[in-house]
C-alpha cells in the first residue's frame, strides 16, 4: 500500500532528527570579526521567514553586497512543490550547485575591504535534504555535499528569523508566488521544526535568533532601527531578540 504524503513525511522529519547532528568542524568552528563592523552576515529561517527581504534592507545600511538565492531560477522548483517524491533529489542537487557557486565568488572578494549580506547559510543545505529525499537518494547527495563543499568564508554573524508555522503560511499566501502555491502546511511546519533543531546546535558563527511574530523590519521602519541597534548591541555567540505583542 502506498503511503500517504503527510506519513512519508513524518518518517522523514523523525530521520532527519537522527541525523542532524552535525560535524563537529562545523558545529565548533571560530570566526573572527573586523572591529566595528560586521563584514558577511546571513540572514536565515525558513520559508516565508522574510530572510531575502530583510537581507536586500540590511545590505544597502553596511553598504553591503548581496548574496542571495535564486528559486525562481531553478527549473524544477515547481514541480517539486506539485510532486515531492519525484522532484526532490533534481530540485536539492540545482540549489547546492548554485550555492557553491556564489560562495565561491565570496572567497575571492577580500572582507576587510567588502561586506556581504547573504540569504542561505551552506551548512544548512542538507536539512531540506532530510526532509525530503529518500534514502539512496540523500546517500548520493552527501555524498556530492561533501566533494562540492566550498572553503568559504565562515560569517561574522547569523540572523536566524523565526516565526510560528501557522504565520509562515500566511506569509507565504499572502506574498502569492505561483511557485509556492504548492507549498503545504505540513511541510512548511516540518521545515520549521527542523530549523529550529539545526540552529539549537549551530556554533559555526555567532546567531542572533530574532522572532518575527510581532517585529516586521520590513515594512515597519522602527522595528527596523530596532532590529539594527540589537545588531549593534550583540556580544555573545547566542542571543535572542523577542518583542513582546
Amino acid at each position: 500500500m502506498c503511503q500517504s504524503y503527510s506519513t512519508r513525511l513524518a518518517s522523514r522529519t523523525r530521520r532527519a532528527r537522527t541525523r542532524l547532528a552535525l560535524p563537529n568542524r562545523l558545529l565548533r568552528a571560530t570566526s573572527v570579526r573586523p572591529p566595528g563592523k560586521y563584514r558577511y552576515i546571513v540572514i536565515e529561517g525558513p520559508i516565508g521567514s522574510g530572510k531575502t527581504s530583510l537581507a536586500s534592507k540590511l545590505a544597502p545600511r553596511y553598504s553591503a553586497h548581496t548574496l542571495l538565492e535564486q528559486p525562481a531560477s531553478n527549473p524544477f522548483l515547481e514541480r517539486f512543490y506539485r510532486d515531492q517524491a519525484q522532484y526532490a533529489l533534481p530540485t536539492q542537487l540545482f540549489f547546492l550547485f548554485q550555492r557553491v557557486q556564489q560562495l565561491g565568488d565570496v572567497a575571492q572578494l577580500d572582507l576587510f575591504r567588502s561586506s556581504v549580506v547573504a540569504d542561505f547559510l551552506l551548512e544548512k543545505d542538507p536539512l531540506f535534504a532530510r526532509l525530503t529525499l529518500a534514502d539512496d537518494e540523500l546517500k548520493l547527495y552527501e555524498q556530492i555535499f561533501a566533494q562540492l563543499k566550498p572553503q568559504a568564508p565562515l560569517p561574522d554573524l547569523v540572523i536566524y528569523l523565526q516565526a510560528p508555522p501557522d504565520t509562515l503560511v500566511e506569509r507565504v499566501l499572502r506574498r502569492g508566488n505561483p511557485i509556492e502555491s504548492g507549498i503545504s502546511e505540513i511541510y512548511l511546519r516540518a521545515l520549521s521544526d527542523s530549523y529550529a533543531r539545526f540552529f539549537h546546535q549551530y556554533d559555526g558563527a555567532p546567531v542572533l535568533i530574532v522572532n518575527t511574530e510581532n517585529l516586521n523590519p520590513i515594512e515597519r521602519d522602527d522595528d527596523f532601527e530596532l532590529l539594527l541597534s540589537r545588531i549593534d548591541k550583540m556580544r555573545g555567540r547566542r542571543e535572542y531578540f523577542n518583542l513582546a505583542a
